[in-house]
């Protein structure tokens, strides 16, 4: 097929968009830069760097032109010194653009990239697509606005969208939770609070493979799923996991959340205003104080998502990735 992957800059539309292209699949992406090296890199694997930004939609539109699925993975995640205004028009507003886009091309399916954080703290785990929405953050709150956006765009225009809800992703590259292997790999990490909270990730190439069946299988259609690994574990468990595949003693020391939530808030009241990035802040301190399990059955037995990589080899592939780069 012809495909279109937004957001293959990045580290999970980069892992799709060159997956999708092995796979013999036609793959545009679409980039605010042609000529940076991370389009080089894209376009050596024999994908298509197309410019354009969630914000132009007709720019969105020539690049959708005779494509049959989109992938929309762009979005603006967690970085404290963007205005709510900014993660509006890219994570909520971008979703709409990019689906009259697809329209416009002829496009039959979007697959929208939203995340299990709109689902919030679980409070009765694990939970599945019905559990309730209650977001905890500017992120989450423009994801959940773009899952609706994306929705409403889709039934008036007759374009299909399936939304994925990815949990916490890792593997080679990744550089969401390379501080928590790097801290602990160093002798450095801490936890804050118990650390008996559910977390629950997802190893890249499992994730890759759930995104494209979620593009190809007729199931999908205007359905919701929840994307994550098959290992669910805690907070202080996947520490000591780390810790072994590191070869390092598993790292003991717990500190109170409060006093770093209060540091955050403090943060953020100096350094956003003036579009500062703060060196803490309070949803990196929700880390470690939100519980996250979640149920696949869905994907499962719908288009029969099928994780591959245990947690266990999962991590360990991380690790060797790291080393091998200078990364620990």
């Amino acid at each position: 097929m012809r495909v279109l992957v937004t957001g293959a800059t990045g580290f999970t539309g980069g892992h799709l968009a060159r997956a999708l292209a092995v796979a013999g699949h036609q793959v545009s992406a679409l980039v605010r830069d042609v000529s940076a090296t991370r389009s080089a890199d894209l376009a050596a694997a024999g994908i298509a760097p197309v410019r354009g930004d969630l914000r132009d939609p007709s720019a969105l539109a020539a690049a959708a032109a005779g494509t049959e699925v989109v992938y929309h993975l762009a979005a603006i995640y967690r970085q404290a010194g963007v205005s709510a205004e900014t993660y509006h028009a890219v994570n909520a507003e971008g979703a709409r653009h990019v689906v009259e886009a697809a329209a416009r091309g002829g496009v039959r399916r979007v697959v929208h990239c939203s995340t299990v954080g709109v689902h919030g703290d679980v409070e009765h785990p694990p939970a599945n697509e019905e559990a309730p929405l209650k977001p905890g953050d500017v992120y989450q709150e423009t994801k959940l606005e773009g899952e609706r956006l994306a929705r409403e765009a889709g039934a008036r225009l007759g374009v299909e969208i399936t939304i994925a809800r990815p949990s916490g992703i890792y593997g080679p590259e990744d550089r969401r939770l390379l501080k928590l292997f790097r801290g602990v790999a160093r002798q450095r990490w801490f936890t804050l609070g118990r650390g008996e909270i559910y977390y629950h990730l997802t190893y890249i190439d499992d994730l890759v493979e759930g995104f494209r069946r979620l593009g190809e299988h007729p199931a999908a259609a205007n359905r919701t799923y929840i994307l994550a690994g098959g290992d669910v574990t805690t907070l202080n468990a996947l520490v000591g996991l780390i810790a072994t595949g590191a070869g390092v003693p598993v790292p003991t020391r717990h500190l109170p959340v409060w006093p770093f939530w209060v540091a955050g808030a403090l943060c953020e009241a100096v350094c956003v205003p003036f579009g500062i990035e703060p060196p803490i802040f309070r949803r990196r301190v929700d880390f470690f104080t939100k519980s996250r399990a979640f149920d696949i059955t869905r994907a499962r037995t719908e288009v029969g998502f099928a994780p591959q990589v245990g947690l266990h080899e999962g991590i360990r592939r991380t690790l060797d990735w790291y080393r091998t780069h200078g990364w620990l």
